[in-house]
């Protein structure tokens, strides 16, 4: 594991001198505290299709499981999925890195799905995940397209012979305060990512899910708190929690488990992506209950858990990984 620990040490890199801090007030951590809203800088990336992990000034930590550590030395592997074949959409930077990561950390051999726009992040992922001795498939391509979906499941399948674990991470969100501002190809581009996609890449993965297998999928906590900003993105989360509940009752005669992981703030390249500085600094400055925002790597563990033998009784629920917010569903 030295290898992953010096690479994720080089690929999270830290802030960059004299960057703006989010909050006005400044408020940054001490020694052995998790990141405070000053730690942060100011940054946006609104205006492009995604946000990129590796333009962000201050990027997610590799792991922060533990107060004052930041590499994924933190992360104590146990083979819990020695041997499976998965797939991670989104798998180039933050929750679907640290769930790309983490699989085969755990023995897995791991195919990210992505946008060609992502290929750096993606690269770094690679890289990380080829210094635990496992394998990884880099697949570009853009989930809205049904056709390219069906490339996806056909590349890892003809490599792999069979998929043990699908994980639908991959999701855009873009924010906008007044509904009568939200155009219909935004409207169409995250419905079609966040709904469309999810829909074709299980449709066409499940023939090939062997008994024991597992369909994780990152939904959120706004599709139970509706944040006034997001509603297209919300709708899409909402959706996804309705997708689990009846796939599950529909997969587990055959021995497929179907879950959802619903994040809280977590910093990520998609919320650069989404928001302006204004918009940015709000959010830093308004974490979860715990007191912040959190960090990729501590959503990680919920997709090994759901993914491995230790979730087997577990399936058509929502894990909610979101530092304290109470929500019922």
């Amino acid at each position: 594991m030295e290898a992953v620990k010096a690479l994720a040490e080089k690929v999270t890199g830290s802030a960059p001198a004299g960057a703006t801090p989010a909050a006005p007030t400044e408020d940054k951590a001490g020694p052995g505290e998790f990141a405070k809203p000053g730690d942060f800088a100011v940054e946006s990336q609104k205006g492009r299709v995604v946000g990129i992990q590796d333009d962000m000034e201050v990027k997610p930590e590799g792991a922060a499981v533990q107060e004052g550590h930041d590499s994924f030395d933190q992360y104590k592997p146990a083979g819990k999925l020695v041997g499976k074949k998965t797939i991670v959409t989104g798998g180039d930077s933050g929750i679907g890195r640290a769930a790309a990561v983490m699989y085969p950390m755990e023995g897995a051999d791991v195919a990210i799905v992505y946008l060609p726009e992502e290929q750096v992040d993606a690269d770094k992922t690679k890289e990380l995940i080829n210094a635990t001795g496992r394998e990884c498939l880099q697949i570009p391509q853009d989930i809205r397209d049904e056709a390219g979906c069906k490339r996806v499941i056909e590349t890892v399948v003809q490599k792999w012979g069979r998929i043990d674990v699908l994980v639908n991470n991959a999701s855009v969100m873009y924010a906008v305060p007044d509904i009568t501002d939200l155009t219909t190809e935004q409207f169409d581009r995250t419905m079609k990512t966040n709904i469309y996609g999810t829909f074709f890449l299980t449709r066409a993965a499940v023939p090939h899910i062997p008994k024991g297998g597992s369909i994780i999928v990152t939904a959120s906590q706004v599709a139970y708190h509706g944040p006034p900003m997001l509603v297209d993105y919300s709708m899409t989360k909402g959706a996804q929690v309705a997708m689990v509940r009846a796939l599950s009752n529909q997969l587990l005669s055959k021995g497929i488990r179907v879950n959802a992981v619903c994040p809280g703030p977590v910093w990520t390249p998609l919320q650069p992506g989404a928001m302006n500085n204004e918009e940015m600094k709000t959010w830093h400055n308004s974490p979860a209950p715990i007191g912040r925002i959190g960090e990729p790597s501590e959503l990680g563990p919920a997709y090994v858990f759901l993914a491995s033998k230790d979730g087997s009784f577990i399936s058509g629920q929502s894990i909610h990984v979101n530092g304290g917010a109470i929500v019922s569903g």
